[in-house]
């Protein structure tokens, strides 16, 4: 009898901490949705979404989200290109070749990147890699979205490697042991037959990795150069959202269009997020179907 009531006593404490962390996103949203009400009530929201110019403190004040936007884009889309083959790699090696003992030290260390800070991985940004890419592409400066893009696809690898490894092993061993009774070789049964059974995990991880990175502050606010342009290159300096918010929110003047403008921002990307991670979510749902 005691042990039933444990349970039920363990299954409502599940049940209200889900509940709460829905409560705490809908009230996110709310507060988000009610501040940036105020800025998005003023000016024309496909304007801003479309503005090519962030210059709030210009008579009259210009707020572009464009440039923001884009630079986000960069950066997300070079954070991928950089983690995605390594994660795959690295997650394709620790599921089906390394031995047992070394998968498990290989798992708990990529794991233990994701607890580095990111404002250490800034810090080696400016020290290292800035200064390493400014001489390799002969550049003015090495702060610019590329030095975002690895410094961010560095930090993406764990979630992309554990996610994209959790799908490799729940492929049932049957289609590897058909394969291989086939005639298959090992890495033609991984490339043919594992790797697309697969695939869902691998695009959830990719989505997911890319909600990790786009909602980056810190590290990208050190080592992007904080130029809010038009991006034409991912050698240029790049500004994105999360960095405007970070730059910006701790001197602009209470109550001013340039607050409530830095609160449409962080609406803007919630929803990007948002819709990220519900993708991700609709993906892995799929695959456990």
């Amino acid at each position: 009898m005691q042990k039933r009531y444990f349970e039920k006593l363990v299954e409502a404490a599940v049940f209200l901490s889900g509940l709460t962390a829905v409560l705490f996103v809908i009230l996110i949203f709310v507060f988000l949705f009610r501040e940036s009400a105020v800025f998005f009530s003023r000016v024309n929201i496909f304007a801003v979404l479309g503005g090519r110019n962030w210059y709030p403190l210009s008579e009259p004040p210009q707020f572009g989200f464009l440039p923001l936007l884009l630079g986000s884009l960069w950066v997300t889309f070079g954070a991928v290109v950089v983690a995605l083959p390594f994660g795959l790699a690295a997650a394709i090696y620790i599921s089906e070749v390394a031995p047992a003992r070394l998968k498990d030290i290989l798992k708990t260390g990529i794991e233990l990147l994701a607890a580095i800070p990111s404002i250490v991985l800034g810090f080696i940004g400016i020290v290292v890699l800035a200064p390493w890419l400014k001489n390799l592409f002969n550049l003015p400066c090495g702060l610019m979205a590329l030095t975002g893009s690895i410094l961010l696809g560095f930090m993406a690898m764990p979630t992309i490697v554990s996610i994209i490894e959790d799908s490799i092993a729940s492929v049932p061993r049957s289609y590897k042991e058909g394969a291989l009774a086939l005639g298959a070789t090992h890495w033609q049964t991984i490339r043919r037959v594992i790797l697309p059974a697969a695939l869902p995990g691998i695009i959830a991880a990719v989505m997911l990795g890319i909600g990790r990175v786009i909602g980056e502050t810190m590290a990208v606010l050190m080592v992007t150069g904080n130029a809010a342009i038009i991006p034409t290159s991912i050698l240029q300096p790049v500004r994105t959202l999360t960095a405007t918010v970070a730059a910006e929110m701790g001197e602009v003047v209470r109550g001013s269009l340039h607050y409530y403008a830095l609160f449409g921002i962080g609406l803007v990307l919630f929803v990007i997020t948002f819709v990220i991670n519900l993708v991700a979510d609709l993906v892995l749902h799929r695959k456990r179907v």
